[in-house]
């Protein structure tokens, strides 16, 4: 068995989700690939290892945030090697090795403008272009702030037509409920009652399907998304969708709290260090009041 399956093994025991598993070790294996390219005789993990890599990421002007995952993930990797005895050293210090960005510019995000969210709105309406189901799919991102997983992994009894209310399954298999808007819900009705219909797996337990698949793939979603950026002029993606969908709640009024059990995150400090002054576009316009 491989370093990375014995890491894998190991991170279950830990009680890790299966995303954070895959995460961590697809940076691993990066690091590995870097490694192998650059000598056998390096060391799988050492300092100096560790410090080429992270200058080699800079140099590559790979994004701050994508940084320090992948040194959180060797982090982590280096407490297995520890652990099994590979290695007698910590080579990796959170504190002193992550990117540290003036606050305010790390975890700025971007979000639809209220323009492009409307351009949005009027193209989904184009029967000619987009089928029911992937208007309800821009509707359930724009409207209800759920990940592309969460997305394809909403089942029909997760949707609660009396009340008008969405489960979500979200990380670590933790679940909250969202508030369904009136026009999402009917929307879901008239998937379900016309084109679900016809399809070859309207049997699936899954609300979204595709022509080839009971369950909808996230990456169909992410194409599809891809390709209408083209026709928009302007690029969307699913996780923008849910940026855009905190930043419109808290423009909105919306208690911070609030927010962030709809959103999911683990703590409102979570909600408040992405969505307090954020995009990029207001710290512009507010330069521009000067």
């Amino acid at each position: 068995m491989s370093l990375i399956e014995e890491f894998s093994n190991w991170l279950i025991e830990e009680g890790k989700a299966n995303k954070t598993i895959q995460s961590y070790t697809n940076d691993v294996k990066g690091f590995q690939s870097y490694l192998q390219e650059k000598s056998k005789d390096i060391p799988k993990l050492s300092r100096f290892s560790f410090v080429r890599y992270k200058e080699h990421l800079l140099k590559e002007n790979y994004a701050v945030s994508t940084i320090n995952k992948k040194i959180n993930s060797l982090k982590v990797y280096n407490d297995f090697l520890r652990t099994k005895g590979v290695v007698n050293e910590t080579f990796i210090q959170l504190r002193r090795d992550r990117i540290k960005i003036a606050t305010g510019s790390e975890d700025s995000v971007d979000a639809l403008s209220e323009e492009q969210v409307e351009k949005l709105l009027f193209y989904v309406e184009n029967r000619n272009k987009v089928s029911t189901r992937n208007k309800l799919i821009v509707y359930l991102l724009l409207y209800t702030g759920v990940r592309v997983s969460e997305l394809v992994g909403i089942k029909l009894v997760d949707v609660d037509f009396l009340t008008s209310q969405l489960t979500v399954i979200g990380k670590g298999g933790k679940w909250r409920e969202i508030g369904l808007r009136q026009d999402v819900v009917q929307l879901i009705q008239q998937y379900i009652k016309e084109e679900r219909s016809e399809s070859n797996f309207k049997q699936s337990e899954y609300l979204l399907v595709s022509q080839r698949a009971e369950k909808m793939h996230r990456d169909a979603v992410r194409d599809w998304l891809a390709n209408t950026s083209k026709e928009l002029g302007f690029n969307i993606h699913p996780h923008l969708f849910r940026h855009t969908f905190c930043t419109r709640l808290l423009k909105k009024g919306v208690d911070l709290t609030t927010v962030s059990k709809i959103a999911g995150h683990c703590s409102v400090s979570v909600t408040a260090k992405f969505y307090i002054q954020t995009t990029k576009q207001e710290k512009l316009d507010a330069v521009n009041l000067l």
